[in-house]
């Protein structure tokens, strides 16, 4: 069984039912941003949490030991090239010993469900990948959001998924989606794909409320926050630099989780680096929305 190691400012949140909100480490390893912007990413999501009045909990595996709460002197192990560890590989991160495993959404989100912490923030999820429907390639994310009773905030998902499937997959396996004062469901960089989310909340209360009424005691809940208005990308010159990546991967044969690195990199140049400003300002948005949701949560507990 999954038992993660909490912090001492965790555990005694968790044990006294005040508000926490998990993180992944995947953004803020080099595998996520580049340094120095992963630093100041972490910077900034665990002061938007503390802000709202929760207390954060950055989620990875370090020496072997899965991990839900950091010190913040140990923040700087998590700033390198550790490995990716989605939720299938932390038995291997673990048994291995591995010296830091950067966890994905779907790791991240197994690991607060088993620390017993309901919200988790992220920048965006993955998805069914265009194609799917030859290669099957659809990101564990999915699955872990539908077995597990946590809160994912999030900008939505990458682009260049295939976000119509990505919503029918969801829909399929009972996960509600909702969106956060927006009907449109955002695509990471920008606040619309042009597919509307089945159901718009307005607060917190709103979020808790409809978690606690949930049917499925152990799945959980996806709630998207748009990138703030100011921050977000041309969506009509982003569309052009994704079809120009995407038809370079298949040029390349590039496919699987390959794909996720190479088109961040290509709009990370074709905009000049306007995608990393963007990036951090999203994360900080869903961070500041989770703590909300995480306050929220605890005050119904109450």
């Amino acid at each position: 069984m999954l038992e993660p190691a909490l912090s001492p400012e965790v555990l005694a949140a968790v044990g006294s039912g005040r508000p926490v909100v998990a993180m992944e480490s995947t953004i803020f390893s080099n595998l996520g941003l580049a340094s120095p912007f992963n630093a100041e990413a972490l910077d900034r999501c665990v002061a938007a949490v503390r802000a709202g009045g929760a207390v954060p909990a950055v989620t990875a595996v370090l020496d072997g030991v899965p991990r839900v709460g950091l010190d913040d002197a140990e923040h700087g192990r998590i700033l390198g090239r550790g490995r990716k560890a989605a939720e299938r590989d932390l038995a291997v991160a673990i048994g291995q010993a591995w010296p830091f495993g950067a966890t994905t959404v779907s790791a991240s989100v197994a690991l607060a469900a088993a620390a017993g912490v309901r919200v988790f923030a992220t920048g965006g999820i993955g998805g069914v990948h265009r194609g799917a429907e030859i290669t099957g390639d659809i990101s564990a994310d999915l699955d872990a959001l539908a077995h597990h009773p946590v809160i994912t905030v999030c900008a939505g998902a990458k682009a260049f998924l295939d976000l119509a499937r990505t919503l029918e997959y969801l829909e399929t396996v009972g996960v509600p989606v909702l969106g956060w004062q927006h009907d449109w469901f955002p695509a990471f960089y920008t606040r619309s794909s042009g597919l509307r989310v089945a159901h718009r909340v307005e607060a917190g209360a709103e979020v808790a409320a409809i978690f606690n009424a949930r049917s499925r005691p152990d799945s959980g809940v996806l709630l998207t926050a748009p990138i703030p208005a100011q921050d977000e990308l041309d969506p009509t010159m982003l569309d052009e630099i994704l079809r120009r990546a995407l038809s370079d991967c298949d040029g390349a044969g590039i496919s699987g989780a390959a794909v996720t690195p190479f088109v961040l990199g290509r709009i990370a140049e074709a905009t000049g680096g306007r995608s990393i400003p963007a990036n951090l300002a999203l994360a900080e948005n869903n961070a500041r929305v989770a703590a909300e949701v995480a306050v929220a949560i605890s005050r119904a507990d109450a």
